[in-house]
C-alpha cells in the first residue's frame, strides 16, 4: 500500500558510488547498483535518515512522497537473507555495472592464522603476518552495529600511523578492532557522532588511540573522548603518540 511519507532520495549526479551509506543503513535498504547508491525497495527504508551523515558528497536527503509503507517484517527477512549470504563464501569482486555492493563497504570477519599455522611460520616471517581481523577499517565505513565491534578492545589510529610505525600489527593491532581516519581532513562532527553511537551500543571494553606527533593529529583523541562523553559510557582510553621517525614518543 502506497502512502505519503518521508523517505530517502539519492541524487545520482552527486553520488560517486563510494558505498559509505551502505553500512550506515541498518535496514539494508541501500545497495550500489551500476556504480550508484540506490534504495532497492521503498518498503525497506524507514525514512529516518541515519545514512545521510555518512555521505561525503551530500547526495542523500529526506523527501516526502508517495511510497510503499515501511515494512519492518520485510526488513527482518531482508537482513536475515543478507546474513545468510555473509556467512557463506564471499563472491569475487564485482565488475562495474554488475549491481553488487561496493566491496569496500562489505562487513567481513577475517580469519587470523590458527595456532598450528602460526607455529609453522618461520620466525623471520612473523613480522609479515597481518593481525587485521575485520573489514572495513575506515571510521566512516564502519557502522556502530558492526558485529566485530561487540565487546571489542578498540584501536583508533590516525591514517598516517601505519606508514610511520613499523610494528603496528605486532604491538597494537593484535587482539584489537581497528578504526582509521584523519582528524584534519575528515568530518570531525560526524566522527564524534559515530563514536557516540558505538560506545552506546557496542559494549567497547577499552580504547587505544594512536596519533602522530604533528599538531593536526591532536584532534583525534578529542573526537573519541567527546563521543564517549556523549554516550555516557565509561571506557578507559589510552593515548600513544608516534614520532615522525616511527618511534613511540609518549
Amino acid at each position: 500500500m502506497k502512502i505519503m511519507r518521508k523517505i530517502i532520495e539519492i541524487d545520482e549526479d552527486k553520488c560517486t558510488g563510494c558505498g559509505a551509506c551502505v553500512p550506515a543503513c541498518a535496514e539494508g535498504a541501500i545497495e550500489i547498483i551500476d556504480g550508484k547508491a540506490k534504495v532497492i525497495k521503498d518498503l525497506l527504508c524507514d525514512g529516518l535518515g541515519a545514512c545521510i551523515g555518512d555521505c561525503p558528497e551530500d547526495a542523500l536527503h529526506i523527501v516526502e512522497r508517495e511510497a510503499d509503507a515501511y515494512d519492518e517484517e520485510a526488513v527482518h527477512k531482508h537482513l536475515a537473507a543478507q546474513e545468510r549470504t555473509d556467512k557463506g563464501a564471499q563472491p569475487p569482486a564485482a565488475e562495474a555495472g554488475s549491481g553488487c555492493g561496493c566491496p569496500s563497504a562489505t562487513l567481513m570477519d577475517l580469519k587470523a592464522p590458527s595456532p598450528c599455522q602460526s607455529a609453522n611460520i618461520p620466525k623471520d616471517q612473523l613480522s609479515g603476518v597481518s593481525a587485521l581481523s575485520h573489514w572495513p577499517v575506515q571510521i566512516r565505513l564502519i557502522p556502530p552495529t558492526a558485529p566485530f565491534l561487540k565487546g571489542a578492545d578498540l584501536l583508533v589510529t590516525a591514517d598516517c600511523v601505519p606508514v610511520s610505525y613499523p610494528d603496528l600489527h605486532t604491538t597494537y593491532l593484535k587482539g584489537r578492532k581497528v578504526m582509521l581516519g584523519c582528524p584534519k581532513f575528515d568530518d570531525a562532527q560526524s566522527y564524534i557522532e559515530k563514536f557516540r553511537d558505538i560506545f552506546s551500543v557496542a559494549g567497547i571494553k577499552s580504547v587505544t588511540v594512536l596519533l602522530m606527533e604533528v599538531p593536526c593529529c591532536s584532534g583525534l583523541p578529542m573526537i573519541v573522548k567527546k563521543g564517549l562523553e556523549l554516550s555516557g559510557a565509561d571506557v578507559p582510553i589510552t593515548e600513544v603518540v608516534i614520532a615522525l621517525d616511527g618511534t613511540i614518543k609518549g
